[in-house]
């Protein structure tokens, strides 16, 4: 898995407004200590409405089957084990405003 790979992740979370499930999500990092970051995906177009959310359309490439939001806000550090199977790539104009969207998100210059 890459950078901008979509996989299909199981999200343990039984609290609050976590993302948890079964759901696709696009991997950020490399491996480190059996961990990859992640961004989980969401179909709920609500979630559009938060800082730091991007709306990403079906595409031939990323194979999502309906319009979903890239909930930046949520990044996380998931399992290694927990990632399932690759799915799709996301667009490296979807993935140049994650990186900005990171960026601004974590004050960084």
């Amino acid at each position: 898995m890459n950078k901008g790979s979509i996989c299909l992740i199981e999200f343990l979370s039984f609290k609050g407004h976590e993302q948890k499930g079964l759901r696709p999500a696009i991997i950020l990092s490399q491996e480190v200590a059996n961990l990859v970051i992640v961004i989980p995906l969401t179909t709920k177009l609500e979630a559009k409405e938060y800082n730091y959310s991007i709306e990403i359309n079906p595409s031939e490439k990323n194979k999502l089957k309906k319009t979903s939001i890239a909930m930046v806000f949520q990044l996380r550090a998931v399992d290694k084990r927990k990632i399932k199977n690759k799915t799709g790539e996301i667009e490296k104009e979807i993935l140049d405003k994650i990186n900005l969207n990171i960026k601004e998100m974590l004050n960084l210059k």
